[in-house]
């Protein structure tokens, strides 16, 4: 039996993972914190504090998970690039890390960040490109995923690294980027914006998902790369949301000032995603962005009811 512990099962990767997780036949133990609730069927809802609690080995020796997705990390935008949470989140995932191994876990994938490599690098290959991370939250996950790795190879488990690029879809932060211009249209209200002309790797969060359920699921290991290897403007972004929900009066570029340092484009190299594990997205962009407005439409019409 394939039996995993996924870690910030309601958060926005996480809450995706859950019924593909189910169709390849896992069973799954996830955990969420007391008011989280998890409406896929069949899934262990597991109430505990992972920054909180101490008891990681008590808890490791009662579900004895063969396998371990961790996505939980602090996540808030405008919070998380230098939020000293990013120290507590390493120190406690090395924890769990070892509590999973030592009873008898089999494989541990976790999630990272392009924010690991150095952005001024032309090139964001997995184990070619330089890794120098100009932010706390890039730093800490850098750290880990090289924990991650010796002490697999000391220990004696599988282990793989997602290294996401940009994501985008249903239940994602209202502050980021797409939620943001898709809220400021359908409100009619001013979207001011950067100058929009950064290159970046967007993919839809069902299809970050299933890719890391297809990496949980193989003998893939070391870092991976989860993005479309397709780059875009974020003009052009903006361009598909206005297709559809009209406003172009309400773009307000070169509102806002970029972020020093800011890098002019980030694009994956997929290769490894693409040809040692066979994985392709499913999403296309203006597809993806339909499905994302349709979702944010419903929500934010509950919210006004």
């Amino acid at each position: 039996m394939k039996r995993v512990l996924v870690t910030g099962a309601t958060g926005f990767i996480g809450r995706h993972c859950l019924p593909l997780l189910k169709n390849r036949g896992f069973e799954i133990n996830a955990i969420t914190l007391p008011n989280d609730k998890i409406v896929v069927e069949g899934v262990n809802c597991v109430p505990f504090n992972l920054l909180e609690n101490a008891g990681f080995h008590e808890l490791l020796a009662e579900l004895k998970p063969s396998h371990l997705l961790h996505f939980a990390w602090v996540t808030a935008p405008g919070h998380l690039w230098d939020s000293r949470d990013n120290i507590t989140w390493l120190k406690k995932s090395i924890e769990l890390l070892e509590a999973f191994a030592l009873q008898g876990g089999k494989r541990a994938v976790f999630s990272g960040t392009c924010a690991e490599y150095d952005w001024n690098s032309s090139l964001f290959e997995e184990y070619k490109s330089t890794c120098l991370p100009q932010t706390l939250y890039g730093s800490s996950k850098l750290a880990l995923q090289l924990v991650v790795e010796a002490l697999a190879k000391q220990m004696g488990f599988s282990q793989a690294w997602g290294r996401v690029f940009y994501l985008y879809g249903p239940h994602e932060y209202p502050q980021r980027f797409v939620p943001a211009v898709i809220q400021g249209l359908l409100q009619k209200k001013d979207v001011p914006c950067s100058h929009g002309n950064q290159v970046r790797d967007f993919l839809h969060v069902e299809d970050v998902a299933d890719a890391f359920i297809t990496l949980l699921d193989s003998d893939v290991e070391g870092v991976v790369n989860i993005g479309s290897g397709q780059g875009i403007t974020l003009k052009q972004v903006i361009d598909h949301i206005v297709q559809r929900l009209g406003g172009a009066d309400l773009i307000q570029l070169n509102a806002l000032a970029s972020p020093r340092n800011e890098p002019a484009r980030l694009v994956a190299t997929t290769d490894r995603l693409r040809n040692e594990l066979g994985w392709s997205p499913r999403w296309g962009l203006e597809e993806g962005l339909k499905n994302t407005i349709s979702w944010w439409e419903r929500a934010m019409s509950d919210v006004r009811v």
